[in-house]
């Protein structure tokens, strides 16, 4: 084992650890009043945000395959992570700008943010697969990266409860549902949006929502990166322990 893949297996045990932590008496508080938030929305309005979600993210799942680059040769894993720094870098420079312009653009462009930076942050996780190696031809690499996306913005109860159906995947993916829809859209869009909504709403506001939209699109797309990156150095630590 070399220098960097002793480092980072002591990143990703950290990580681990971060995970799977009991959720703090604030995330119980905060999780208590989204919830009571919730229950003001009609149930017709939760059944459309999902729908919508459902949709938006169905399109960009089934339509980057296209656009995504063969899964790359092996090489070793400190090569792969330097090329998916770079990725994540230009995804973060491309959020921000995004997050900017529809941040400028007043109370209807700012609207538009939403979908724009859901597109960046699927996308990245495409392009982060493959330098991982994994071919997201394979639908269950696809449910693998909603996971992820799961793992960076949801509360920590929500996390945890991720975390323990992705552990082991190597194992796991074999066993999974073949359709979509079997996926819980509804946990996933409640959590995505009670996650961003608070940063996500001073966008909204006129002189301030422009430098607001850069610099929370910026940490979104970081943290989404470093998700992304400690989810698949675990299962490189899984295939090397299967091997």
């Amino acid at each position: 084992m070399t220098a960097y893949e002793e480092r980072i297996l002591l990143e990703l045990q950290e990580w681990k650890l971060q995970m799977q932590k009991e959720p703090s008496l604030m995330n119980h508080l905060s999780r208590g009043m989204q919830q009571k938030l919730n229950s003001y929305i009609p149930e017709k309005v939760h059944q459309a945000l999902t729908a919508t979600i459902k949709q938006m993210i169905r399109a960009v799942l089934f339509g980057a395959t296209h656009t995504t680059g063969k899964t790359l040769a092996p090489v070793t894993l400190e090569q792969k992570e330097a090329t998916v720094l770079d990725r994540i870098a230009f995804y973060k420079k491309t959020a921000a700008a995004e997050g900017g312009i529809t941040g400028a653009g007043g109370f209807l462009l700012g609207l538009a943010d939403f979908p724009l930076l859901l597109g960046i942050k699927l996308k990245m996780l495409f392009d982060i697969a493959a330098l991982y190696g994994h071919s997201v031809d394979d639908y269950r690499e696809r449910l693998y990266l909603l996971h992820i996306f799961q793992l960076a913005f949801s509360g920590q109860q929500q996390r945890r409860e991720v975390y323990g159906q992705i552990a082991d995947w190597e194992t796991k993916k074999d066993h999974l549902p073949q359709d979509i829809h079997e996926f819980d859209w509804r946990t996933f869009q409640q959590e995505y949006r009670d996650y961003i909504d608070l940063a996500k709403m001073a966008q909204l506001i006129p002189i301030i929502g422009a430098p607001v939209g850069a610099v929370v699109n910026y940490r979104l797309l970081q943290k989404l990166g470093t998700t992304a990156m400690n989810a698949y150095r675990m299962r490189w630590q899984e295939t090397r322990l299967l091997q």
